[in-house]
Formats: C-alpha cells, sequence, structure tokens
C-alpha cells in the first residue's frame, strides 16, 4: 500500500494539498485540529461555531474533513460509533523541504 504522505509533493498531491489549504474554513479546521488533536465531528463543528463564528452543517464541515483527508493533512481513526480527527503535517513538511532544503539530486538542473 502506497501511503498518502510519500506522494506529498509529486505533482498530484501536491495539488490537492494546495487546493486544500486554499479554503478558510479547512485552514481553521486545521488550525483546531493543531490546537487539540484528536476531536471528533462534533467537536470540531462546536469549536468552529464558539471560536470563530463559523456555522456549518455537519456535513459541510465533514466535507471539507473529507478533502483534508484527501489531501493527507488530516488523519481519522474510527472508536466504536466515533470518528477521531488528527492533522498531518507531514505533507507540509515535504513541501517546505522541497524549497527550503532541496536535496542535491532536486536542485540540480
Amino acid at each position: 500500500m502506497i501511503r498518502k504522505q510519500g506522494l506529498a509533493y509529486s505533482g498530484g498531491m501536491a495539488d490537492e494539498m494546495f487546493k486544500a489549504l486554499a479554503d478558510p474554513t479547512r485552514r481553521k479546521i486545521l488550525d483546531e485540529l493543531t490546537e487539540r488533536s484528536g476531536q471528533t465531528l462534533f467537536e470540531i463543528c462546536a469549536r468552529l461555531v464558539n471560536k470563530h463564528g463559523i456555522s456549518m452543517s455537519r456535513q459541510a464541515i465533514s466535507q471539507h474533513l473529507a478533502v483534508l483527508e484527501d489531501a493527507g493533512l488530516v488523519e481519522s481513526r474510527r472508536e466504536g460509533r466515533q470518528k477521531f480527527h488528527t492533522m498531518n503535517p507531514a505533507p507540509l513538511r515535504h513541501i517546505t523541504e522541497r524549497w527550503i532544503e532541496p536535496t542535491e539530486q532536486e536542485s540540480s538542473p
């Protein structure tokens, strides 16, 4: 099985990640998961309303989470009937390393 974070800066995955980060609501979701990892959909919705005044349906937030998961920026795990979400910073590290500290192979013409 190919892990998504291994593909983080190869063509399509980088595009998916940048599309995911382009939306301000998704960036707020990542902020919330960075501040407090392992939240359920209900907790994320409540924090978005209380802290940021973002009032969206659970379905809409769930769709935002799906985009973030597809981009490799959020991982989830199920425990019984609950699904817990965690931010995955690995794809962001791959992107920053690409331009800030490129390897010899990437920096050669």
